[in-house]
C-alpha cells in the first residue's frame, strides 16, 4: 500500500513513534555504562563476584576474593560474567559486567509497558515505558553494577505475566511462575516475599481471576514457582552445604528482626518522595480514577505489589536507595493507568513542569562544568578541589561543543513533540536522557577521577612489592575495596581475628563513619593513601611487623 503522506511526515511519526522510543530507551541505557572504572559502592562491590566467576570461582555460590558473599543468589552475577566474557575482546571485563544491568533494565522496561497494555489498554503502553525511564531513582543504579536492577526486571516480568492471566491463564501463569522463580533467584528473600504472595491475591481477591481457569492458571504458575526456585537451594545443598548454611543464616534468619523504627518513617517517606517521581502523583491520580473498582485486575495487582513492596521496606529496616527500586514496576503501571485520563491542564502543566525542571537541571550541570574549567563560581570551585584535591580538568572545546549541541537536539525534539496523551511522559524521558548524556559528556572525568580506586590500589601494589613476601591482614575493609585490590592487584587479604595474626603486613582502612583505631606500637606505618577529601575522604594505611 502506497502512503499519500510526504517523506517528512513518516519521517516525524517514525521518530516520535515505536522507532525514537526504541532508540530513545538504547540511548538512556548505552551511555555512561562504559568508559569508566568501577566505582565506590555498589558498582565496586558488586563486580567482585563477576570477577571471581571469571576467575573460575563462585559459580555457584558468590565469592569475593575467595571469600562468600551472601548478599545475593548469583543470577545478576552469572548473567553479567557471560557478557564480560564473550565481549573480553572489545570492552575491559568491568564494563562488560555492566552491560548486564542495561539488559534487565531494558526487560523491565518492556514488561511494565506490556503489563500496562494487557491492564489499561494500548493508550497505556507508551506512557508505561517512558515514565518508567524517566524515574529519578532508576537512572544511577542502571548504569552500574546492581544486583536488585535484575529483582526490578523479575518483578515487572511476573507482574506482566499475572495481567495475562484473565486472556491467556495457562499462558500467564507460567509467565509469572518463571519470573517469580527467577525473582527469587536474583534477590532472595525479597524475591519470594515480592512476587509469591500476589498469586493466592489475586486468587482470592480478584473477580477476573477467581475463575476457574484463571485459578487453574495461576495454580500452576504458583507451582512453578516454588519448584524453580528450590533448584538453586538444592544445587547448594548438595554441593556445599556449609554456603547453603551461611546463606540461610545471613538472609533468612534476620528476616524481620530489624521493623523500620517509627522515627525512620520521615526518612522513608521523603525517599520514595524523590526516589520514584513523577511516578506516584499519576499513581495517586490513577486511583482516584479507579476508587470504585479497586478489587478489579488492573488496579488490584498493581496496589498490592506496590504495597507488599513497602511493606519489604519496613520489614527489612532500611531505607537505602538501591532497596527502592523493586518499588518501580507497580507503581508505574498505577501512573500508566492515569496517564490517559489526565485533565488537559493537568497534562499541559505536567509537561510543562518536566521542560522548566530538565532545563534547570541542564543548566546546574553546567554550571558544576565551568567551575572545573574557568574555576566558577568560585565556591563551588574550592568544594570540587576539597573533594577532588588531584583532579586536574583536561577537558576543553569539544566537550563545550558536544554539550550544546545535546542541549540543542533536547530543546528541537520538545519543539517538535506531537500533542498526545504521552507528550508529558515522553517530554519527562526525553528530559532525563537529556541531562543524563549532557552529566556524562562533562562531568564523567571527574566522576571517575572521585570514585574509582585504582590508582589506591596501584600505590599499594608498589608499596607490597617492595616488601618480603608475605600475607596481609586486615581489621576489616568494605566490600569494594576487596573487590578492586582483587581486580586490579590480585590482592587477597586475610581478616585478623581476636587481635593476631601469622601476617608481617597489616592493612587498616578508615573513614569519618568507621574512624578505625591504629594498631599497637609493634606495627611500623610504612605506606598511607588518602583518598577523596571531606566527609568522601578515606585513607588506607599498611603497618609492617616489627621484627624486635
Amino acid at each position: 500500500m502506497i502512503s499519500d503522506s510526504p517523506p517528512s511526515s513518516r519521517f516525524h511519526k517514525r521518530l516520535y513513534g515505536t522507532l525514537g522510543l526504541t532508540l530513545l530507551v538504547g540511548l538512556y541505557l548505552l551511555v555512561g555504562l562504559s568508559g569508566h572504572d568501577p566505582w565506590r559502592g555498589d558498582d565496586a562491590r558488586h563486580f567482585g563476584p563477576v570477577y571471581s566467576m571469571l576467575r573460575g570461582e563462585g559459580w555457584l555460590f558468590p565469592l569475593i576474593a575467595g571469600e562468600p558473599f551472601a548478599d545475593f543468589p548469583p543470577l545478576y552475577y552469572w548473567t553479567a560474567a557471560v557478557l564480560a566474557y564473550l565481549l573480553g575482546p572489545v570492552l575491559p571485563f568491568h564494563d562488560g559486567a555492566r552491560l548486564a544491568s542495561a539488559l534487565f533494565t531494558a526487560l523491565a522496561i518492556y514488561s511494565i509497558a506490556r503489563g500496562a497494555e494487557r491492564l489499561y489498554g494500548r493508550p497505556a503502553r507508551t506512557p508505561a515505558a517512558l515514565l518508567t525511564l524517566g524515574t529519578l531513582g532508576l537512572v544511577l543504579h542502571a548504569h552500574e553494577t546492581q544486583p536488585l536492577i535484575a529483582l526490578v526486571a523479575m518483578v515487572a516480568l511476573t507482574l506482566a505475566g499475572l495481567a495475562r492471566v484473565p486472556a491467556q491463564p495457562l499462558i500467564g501463569g507460567l509467565q509469572a511462575g518463571v519470573g517469580s522463580a527467577l525473582a527469587f533467584l536474583a534477590g532472595g528473600p525479597a524475591g519470594a516475599f515480592l512476587t509469591l504472595p500476589l498469586f493466592p491475591l489475586l486468587m482470592i481477591a480478584s473477580p477476573d481471576c477467581r475463575t476457574p481457569h484463571g485459578s487453574g492458571g495461576l495454580l500452576v504458575g504458583l507451582c512453578l514457582a516454588l519448584g524453580l526456585g528450590a533448584l538453586w537451594p538444592l544445587a547448594l545443598h548438595l554441593s556445599a552445604p556449609e554456603l547453603l548454611s551461611l546463606w540461610v543464616s545471613e538472609e533468612w534468619s534476620p528476616f524481620g528482626s530489624q521493623l523500620l523504627e517509627a522515627g525512620t518513617l520521615p526518612r522513608l517517606f521523603e525517599l520514595l518522595g524523590w526516589f520514584v517521581w513523577p511516578l506516584w502523583p499519576l499513581a495517586l491520580w490513577g486511583l482516584w480514577r479507579g476508587r470504585r473498582q479497586l478489587c478489579a485486575l488492573p488496579w488490584l495487582l498493581p496496589l498490592g505489589s506496590g504495597l507488599i513492596g513497602l511493606a519489604w521496606l519496613i520489614v527489612n529496616g532500611d531505607v537505602s536507595p538501591p532497596l527502592a527500586l523493586p518499588l518501580i514496576p507497580p507503581i508505574a503501571l498505577l501512573a500508566a493507568g492515569g496517564v490517559p485520563s489526565l485533565r488537559r491542564g493537568a497534562a499541559n502543566a505536567f509537561d510543562w513542569f518536566a521542560l522548566m525542571s530538565f532545563a534547570v537541571f541542564a543548566l546546574l550541570v553546567w554550571i558544576a562544568w565551568t567551575a572545573q574549567a574557568f574555576a566558577w563560581p568560585p565556591g563551588l570551585a574550592r568544594h570540587i578541589a576539597r573533594v577532588t584535591p588531584s583532579f586536574s580538568f583536561e577537558g576543553g572545546l569539544t566537550q563545550a561543543f558536544g554539550g550544546i549541541l545535546l542541549c540543542l537536539a533536547w530543546l528541537l525534539l520538545v519543539w517538535r513533540l506531537p500533542r498526545s496523551t504521552s507528550r508529558g511522559p515522553a517530554n519527562w524521558a526525553m528530559g532525563m536522557t537529556m541531562l543524563w548524556c549532557l552529566a556524562v559528556l562533562l562531568l564523567m572525568p571527574w566522576f571517575d577521577h572521585g570514585r574509582s580506586y585504582r590508582p589506591m590500589v596501584h600505590s599499594l601494589a608498589s608499596a607490597v612489592a617492595a616488601q618480603p613476601a608475605d600475607c596481609i591482614a586486615t581489621t576489616g575493609l568494605p566490600d569494594a575495596v576487596r573487590s578492586s585490590l582483587h581486580y586490579y592487584a590480585d590482592i587477597r587479604t586475610i581478616e585478623a581475628h581476636g587481635g593476631t595474626t601469622p601476617c608481617g603486613l597489616l592493612l587498616v582502612y578508615d573513614d569519618r563513619r568507621l574512624n578505625a583505631p591504629s594498631p599497637s606500637s609493634e606495627w611500623k606505618n610504612i605506606w598511607e593513601y588518602r583518598r577523596g577529601g571531606g566527609k568522601q575522604l578515606e585513607v588506607l594505611r599498611l603497618y609492617q611487623l616489627n621484627p624486635s
